[in-house]
Parts: C-alpha cells; sequence; structure tokens
C-alpha cells in the first residue's frame, strides 16, 4: 500500500528530469495522475504502461487558460484533485547581471520570472476549488537559489525568492483547508533547461558536468539524482505524514547553508573591467 493510495495529483513539467522523477515515484506510491508539460509526447509510453492512472497534457505553465484546462482533465478523469505540484522550471545558468547584454533584459526576465513565478501562480489559481474540496495540498519546487546567492544568477535567484514569498502568502490565504509548501533541491543531475531569450532553450544542465563541479564543494559530497529528491514530495503531498505543515519548504540543499567559509564575492574583476570608464554591453 502506497504513501499517495488513490490521491489525483497534477505535475507540471513533469515529462522530464526532476518532474519525471516524480512522476514515477508517485504513481510507485499508487497516485493518480495528470501531467501538463510542454513535451507531453514525451509521456507517450508511460501514459500507454499507466492508462488508468496517468494523462499526460500539452500547455505551457505560462498560460491559466492552459493551467485550468489540466485541472479540469485531472477532475473529469479521477473526479477529484488532492494534490497540485508546480515543478516547471528553467535556469539562466548563473548569467551574472554584467554579462547580461541590455537588450536581453527584458525578455529573459519576462521569461524566466512567467515560467518560474507566474507557472506556480496560475496553478494555484487554477487548482484552488478542487483542492479545497479535497483539504489537498500545493506544492511548488524551489532552490537553494531561493535562499541564497550564486545558485544561479540574479534573475533565476530572484524568481526562486519569489516563489518563497508566495509559497508564504498562499498557506496563509488558503488555509485552513489548503496546505501550501515547497521543495528546495541543491545541486541536481537533471534535464532542466536556460531560456530562449538568453539563446539557452537547448542547453541542458545535464551538459555541465556537476558531479565533478559541484559534488565536491556540498558537505555531502555527491550531487544527488533526480529520484532520491521525489521523496520530498511523497511527504509533503501525504496527508498522514505531512498533515501539520504549511509554509514551510522543504530544504534537500546536499549541506549547502550549512557549507563553511568560501569564496567572499563574485565581483572582483568588475573594479578592473570597468576601470577606465564605462564599458558597452
Amino acid at each position: 500500500m502506497g504513501a499517495l493510495d488513490g490521491q489525483a495529483v497534477l505535475i507540471t513539467g513533469g515529462a522530464s528530469g526532476l518532474g519525471a522523477a516524480i512522476v514515477e515515484r508517485f504513481l510507485e506510491e499508487g497516485a493518480r495522475l495528470a501531467v501538463l508539460d510542454r513535451a507531453p509526447e514525451r509521456m507517450q509510453a508511460l501514459a500507454a504502461a499507466n492508462a488508468e492512472r496517468l494523462i499526460a497534457i500539452g500547455g505551457d505553465v505560462r498560460s491559466l487558460p492552459d493551467n485550468q484546462r489540466a485541472v479540469d482533465a485531472a477532475v473529469a478523469r479521477f473526479g477529484q484533485l488532492d494534490c497540485a505540484i508546480g515543478n516547471a522550471g528553467i535556469w539562466d545558468y548563473s548569467a551574472s547581471l554584467d554579462a547580461l547584454r541590455t537588450d536581453q533584459i527584458d525578455a529573459a526576465f519576462d521569461e524566466v520570472f512567467g515560467v518560474n513565478v507566474k507557472g506556480c501562480l496560475n496553478l494555484a489559481k487554477a487548482a484552488l476549488a478542487p483542492l479545497v474540496r479535497s483539504t489537498g495540498a500545493l506544492i511548488f519546487t524551489v532552490s537553494n537559489a531561493g535562499f541564497g546567492p550564486a545558485g544561479g544568477g540574479p534573475l533565476y535567484t530572484a524568481a526562486k525568492h519569489a516563489v518563497v514569498g508566495l509559497i508564504r502568502q498562499l498557506a496563509y490565504e488558503f488555509a485552513p483547508a489548503v496546505r501550501v509548501n515547497g521543495v528546495a533541491p541543491g545541486p541536481i543531475e537533471t534535464d532542466l533547461r536556460g531560456p530562449a531569450a538568453l539563446g539557452m532553450a537547448d542547453r541542458s544542465i545535464g551538459s555541465l558536468n556537476l558531479a565533478a563541479v559541484a559534488g565536491p564543494n556540498v558537505p555531502l559530497g555527491r550531487v544527488p539524482a533526480t529520484a532520491d529528491y521525489a521523496g520530498g514530495y511523497v511527504f509533503l503531498a501525504s496527508r498522514r505524514d505531512s498533515r501539520p505543515a504549511t509554509g514551510g519548504v522543504l530544504s534537500l540543499d546536499s549541506g549547502i547553508a550549512v557549507r563553511g567559509i568560501g569564496r567572499v564575492s563574485g565581483g572582483g574583476g568588475l573594479a578592473a573591467k570597468y576601470a577606465a570608464g564605462p564599458a558597452k554591453t
């Protein structure tokens, strides 16, 4: 008997990477799933193998109608919605503000915040009524970048800080009917992509060899696999295990928050770069 037997769950960004790991774990735990993703064809084999328990919906989390369509599809198929997980996201590959060209900022900001923040807001709006009816749970994927610097550039870091604020505000607004929490992964071997506005739509974080780059720099000494993070979502979705939890973020950062003194700052080269006057960007 699984921890989520019979629960109906909607997951965004579930066709690859961390989202796919959450999907697989939730199926193991007995959940029935609706998955909203821009690439639903990636879910075809899994949906065929789990035809009674999984439906895939194509759409963009930046669109409220797409989120509403996914919620409606889940309720129509399963008769209820017990949990919604806002997991779709993109990363800015730690592009610094200095490195961003002035003609890139508007579009890149809109894209990063649109997917990472507005996507969560849209899901919450679309799922609110059925989650209230089921006294269910809303879970957002955060990041260690939601609490400190150097987990991304200013766009990603600011967006993930915004998601933490959204969790706290919605936990206040939705209580006592709906629990709202987050999971904050640290370094992760996944298929996270970048903003098209920065020419990074086809770039995967998996190309960075994080095991070699990040592994030695976290206290636990390794970069977890996507499946290692899925249990945190199961915990927060489980009414039995996390009934008292709302407004919080489960930190699964491999110890990033407890590192000792390392590099002092990331701006050591700016004085030399701009000493001769303003540079063109």
